[in-house]
């Protein structure tokens, strides 16, 4: 049996727990979420201060078709119109076709909507400036030029780059000041881009200040209609494996590999499998006899004997459930029946006639003798299948 700890041990483990508690409660509160700095990439799956998420989920709320999109940009639709591709601070190095497609994306008519240093290796025309700020908090802009991203919002914050000074014709300023540039817009083939500087005003912690949200909304959904694709791709989240198999011909070479596959068994297995002989139907069942009757009598014209059969076994079982004499005419056999089993008369007397009143052509004939056979044999069936009930009441 295993021995019990003694005392000294059992102090020893009650304190080595108590230490281990404490260590875990002070890490816990000293130590910061991994996304909750102000820095934190401004991804749609990020719930820090710099995240990202407030954002999507309002858009979704507000009823806008938004998604996130992580696939390659070479997957982009090919009718870009009413689309909004999101940028947000990309930090994936990005492939020479990757950048094509986003240049044919705005070629086409699609909206990009970009931030930070990192989107200028992805738009076409882009102006690369430093990614130093000249504050260590975000500052106040006020619009510098008219453009519709600046309605509804007359003042923003965002944290300043330490230069921005966009040169290219078309490249418009809308909000900065003095040092810097904050926010620009630019046509480029039929699409637009519109790009900050940083993603302070879409952040979980800054989207509330100022005028951010009204800008974010302006500048990312310009009408409820559009479909507005988030980019996770360049922050490292890529589609799943199947996701990417799906878009290969793979599952077709599977299939057809599978059927292959189910050819080579199914030959296998007929020329490899148990030898078994066929199953043979039995010349004495019940079915053939009848078959075999049928066509002796319907080959030598003997439907007046199938008949006659049949009325005999009515006129014995009839006569003995009324207890006359097998040889009793037919119209007294008639009348007995009509009045002991309430039968009508007429159809029996005619049924118990029927052999020496068949047609003698041989198609009205075979007819007349299939139905008159159904007719005898329901008066056979209702006589043996009461029989036995009334006998039972009688003895009761």
């Amino acid at each position: 049996m295993p021995q019990a700890l003694d005392r000294g041990d059992r102090n020893l483990l009650i304190a080595a727990a108590a230490v281990l508690v404490v260590l875990v409660a002070v890490a816990s509160l000293v130590s910061p979420a991994q996304s909750s700095g102000r820095f934190s990439l401004p991804s749609s799956y990020s719930s820090g201060w710099g995240g990202a998420e407030a954002a999507f989920l309002l858009l979704k709320d507000l009823g806008y078709n938004v998604q996130r999109w992580e696939n390659s940009p070479v997957d982009l639709p090919d009718d870009p119109a009413d689309t909004v591709l999101v940028l947000a601070d990309p930090v994936q190095a990005s492939a020479e076709d990757e950048r094509a497609a986003i240049r044919s994306f705005l070629l086409e008519g699609g909206r990009v909507f970009a931030t930070g240093e990192t989107a200028a290796a992805l738009l076409p025309q882009a102006h690369p400036f430093t990614e130093d700020y000249y504050a260590d908090f975000p500052q106040h802009f006020s619009p510098a030029a008219p453009s519709p991203i600046m309605r509804g919002a007359p003042d923003i914050t965002m944290m300043p780059p330490l230069s921005w000074s966009p040169d290219l014709p078309g490249q418009v300023v809308v909000y900065g000041d003095d040092t810097t540039a904050a926010v620009i817009t630019y046509r480029f083939g039929k699409g637009e881009v519109v790009w900050w500087a940083a993603a302070t005003p879409l952040s979980n912690g800054a989207i509330r200040d100022a005028s951010n949200l009204q800008l974010f909304l302006n500048s990312v959904a310009p009408s409820p209609h559009v479909r507005i694709l988030w980019d996770e791709y360049f922050h490292g989240s890529h589609g799943s494996l199947s996701s990417y198999l799906a878009r290969t011909p793979l599952p077709w070479g599977l299939a057809q590999f599978g059927l292959v596959f189910l050819a080579i068994l199914f030959t296998y297995s007929r020329r490899s499998g148990p030898v078994r002989a066929p199953a043979t139907v039995s010349r004495l069942s019940p079915l053939e006899f009848v078959d075999t009757l049928g066509d002796l009598y319907n080959s030598v014209g003997a439907d007046a004997a199938a008949v006659q059969v049949a009325e005999q076994r009515l006129r014995f079982v009839l006569t003995r459930r009324l207890g006359l004499p097998v040889n009793t005419p037919a119209a007294d056999l008639a009348h007995a029946a009509n009045e002991q089993l309430g039968w009508p008369e007429a159809p029996l007397l005619r049924a118990l006639s029927a052999p020496v009143n068949l047609p003698r052509d041989r198609k009205k004939r075979d007819s007349d003798s299939l139905e008159l056979v159904q007719q005898l044999f329901d008066y056979t069936a209702r006589l043996e299948i009461r029989g036995p009930r009334e006998q039972e009441e009688k003895t009761e």
